[in-house]
């Protein structure tokens, strides 16, 4: 299979990290409950709190203490819940947290092709950074573009276009594995080819209905089935 039109050879791949990388639910799964433990809240299943998981940790917060997606806690209460989040997220971040089967060995392929990575994230880089080294995954990153470092989270371009500006390298010549809607909206509004995997957090989305998504090429299983689509689609 041939690159984009007019594209003759593909230079970046940006990563999400958040079901695309690594697992993370168990720990922002216990982090959610302390936080409702402090309110008075009877604890959530970790595959509930999953599907909060894509926009961002204020509002994992916000679903997370109303358990509803489209929950809103009032200003002043939500204060107090996005620091007690934070407090247990610094308590837990990376302890149960684990990288998918098969991912180094896709980002140690996708190196050898020549290909600069950079992992995009909605994730803070107070927490961001940490879990990337613990896991052993930063040795592998070119660039690290967390959410507090641009001024839109993903699903808006504004992330996906600053790595891209920091790997030197036009968003035509670049892909972006991820695995939601968020991830394939912002990397197609940035002009960014979009591979899915199936291995992560869809807001409780079946992740078959994301084919249906502007600009998604292929949804696969994971990120090894993704490094090896690009390089058939890239020779």
């Amino acid at each position: 299979m041939n690159g984009p039109t007019g594209v003759t050879a593909l230079e970046a791949v940006l990563l999400d990290l958040d079901g695309t990388l690594m697992d993370t639910a168990p720990d922002l799964a216990r982090a959610i409950n302390g936080l409702r433990a402090e309110f008075g809240l009877a604890p959530l299943p970790a595959s509930r709190i999953s599907q909060f998981v894509g926009k961002g940790a204020d509002v994992l917060v916000h679903r997370g203490l109303t358990d509803r997606m489209d929950g809103k806690v009032e200003a002043a209460r939500f204060e107090d819940a996005r620091l007690a989040f934070q407090r247990h997220y610094r308590e837990c971040n990376g302890l149960s947290s684990v990288v998918y089967e098969g991912a180094p060995q896709a980002l140690q392929a996708m190196r050898a092709r020549g290909w600069r990575l950079a992992c995009v994230t909605n994730k803070p880089s107070e927490f961001t950074l940490p879990l990337l080294a613990r896991a052993g995954l930063a040795r592998w990153m070119d660039a690290v573009v967390c959410s507090d470092e641009v001024s839109h989270r993903k699903p808006h371009p504004a992330s996906v276009l600053e790595a891209c500006a920091r790997l030197g390298v036009a968003p035509v010549r670049a892909a972006m594995i991820g695995d939601s809607a968020n991830d394939a909206m912002a990397a197609h509004a940035a002009g960014v080819r979009v591979i899915l995997v199936e291995t992560g957090y869809t807001e409780g989305e079946a992740v078959s209905d994301l084919a249906r998504l502007p600009g998604v090429d292929v949804i696969v299983p994971g990120l090894r089935q993704a490094a090896a689509w690009l390089d058939r689609a890239y020779p």
